[in-house]
């Protein structure tokens, strides 16, 4: 059973769902085509490969859910996209389907608007039992990442990786930031690469604001 978070009473399905697919991968939309096709509460009324449509597309195809993978054309693509469902059409719920699984992605996707994940390591079950979480009100999570909502304060850092993160972001040369911690330039991206898979930043340059949004820096800083 996967969580279901701040559910209330189950709706009834007085109409079919309207699902828009919104991955770039046209097998894999066929493949969530075939998972919907079987189901009795959901149709697929639109899809597309580009975040520039989706919001047109639930718009005028009046889409109840949009499913959302994260990686759309650049790294922020699928969180900007969720950004502006958020913003312009909150009353469609918003699913991710993502390969990634590191928690710092699952608690940024959230943070940004959506209401379930799922990864795409799941059975494709999942996403229909998410889906009616996400349907009747509630946030839920595949089973593979339903601790990501724990959120700690910390995200897990060792003190070494926080220490590596602030290093980063004073912007010296790499080689100056190894010696001030006495550590190796070798030692020290490997303590870069962890720190960003626990905050869910696929690039350096993403690092500074990724962690003022989880409050590990002043927001001026």
């Amino acid at each position: 059973m996967l969580p279901c978070f701040r559910r209330p009473a189950v709706r009834e399905n007085v109409f079919m769902i309207r699902i828009l697919l919104i991955d770039d991968h046209a097998i894999i939309r066929e493949g969530f085509k075939r998972l919907f096709q079987a189901s009795p509460s959901y149709r697929v009324v639109a899809e597309t490969g580009e975040a520039a449509q989706a919001v047109q597309l639930a718009r005028t195809r009046q889409a109840d859910v949009a499913v959302v993978d994260l990686s759309l054309g650049n790294p922020d693509g699928g969180f900007a996209l969720l950004r502006d469902f958020a913003r312009m059409l909150p009353d469609v719920r918003r699913v991710v389907v993502s390969m990634h699984a590191d928690p710092g992605v699952v608690m940024r996707a959230l943070d940004h608007g959506a209401q379930g994940y799922v990864t795409k390591a799941t059975a494709m079950g999942e996403l229909v039992d998410v889906l009616d979480c996400v349907m009747a009100g509630g946030t839920a999570l595949s089973s593979d990442v339903s601790r990501a909502v724990e959120r700690p304060k910390t995200f897990g850092l060792t003190q070494r990786e926080q220490e590596t993160l602030r290093g980063l972001l004073s912007e010296l040369p790499p080689k100056a930031i190894a010696a001030d911690l006495g550590i190796s330039v070798k030692t020290l991206y490997r303590h870069r690469t962890s720190l960003m898979a626990k905050l869910g930043a696929r690039t350096t340059a993403a690092l500074p604001r990724i962690a003022r949004e989880r409050g590990l820096l002043p927001p001026d800083s």
